[in-house]
């Protein structure tokens, strides 16, 4: 078993004692998701730490998308409980990348994607190659891509 799946059961263990049910509740989600992911397709396997990590970020994006699906249609009380999830996985997630950090990142690979030969918008694919296993995580695909295209633009 790898080690970050083996610490999101020891959590859960902890806060099944501890009476936690929104920890709880949030972790037996997570694991499932998890489980499911390693018995999808034509053979069961065990995920790596990378992988399983994945699957907490695309958990967490769920939450946050639900909760602003819920807050637009008028049940503020679902939407602060998707909110309070989103919390709860946020904490074993990598901190997210600040806007200086991720144009920093951009920067440089529009530097090396125009060494190789990369010019203009048409530059977006290559630089988008560059950036993306350097953010990997730590920052959505949507914001990545308009840094990038303001970096190309300007």
């Amino acid at each position: 078993m790898t080690t970050f799946k083996s610490r999101l059961q020891g959590d859960l263990t902890t806060a099944i004692k501890a009476r936690d049910e929104l920890r709880s509740a949030t972790l037996r989600m997570t694991l499932a998701a998890i489980t499911n992911e390693e018995v999808a397709g034509k053979a069961a396997r065990e995920l790596s730490d990378e992988e399983v990590q994945k699957v907490v970020a695309r958990e967490a994006k769920k939450r946050r998308e639900a909760a602003e699906a819920f807050e637009s249609g008028g049940r503020p009380e679902q939407a602060a409980r998707e909110r309070a999830e989103g919390e709860v996985l946020a904490e074993y997630l990598p901190k997210p990348l600040s806007d200086e950090e991720l144009a920093a990142l951009v920067a440089e690979a529009v530097a090396e994607a125009r060494a190789g030969g990369a010019e203009g918008p048409r530059a977006m694919g290559a630089v988008m190659k560059i950036v993306n296993p350097k953010v990997a995580g730590r920052a959505e695909g949507g914001r990545v891509a308009a840094a990038v295209k303001q970096a190309l633009a300007g």
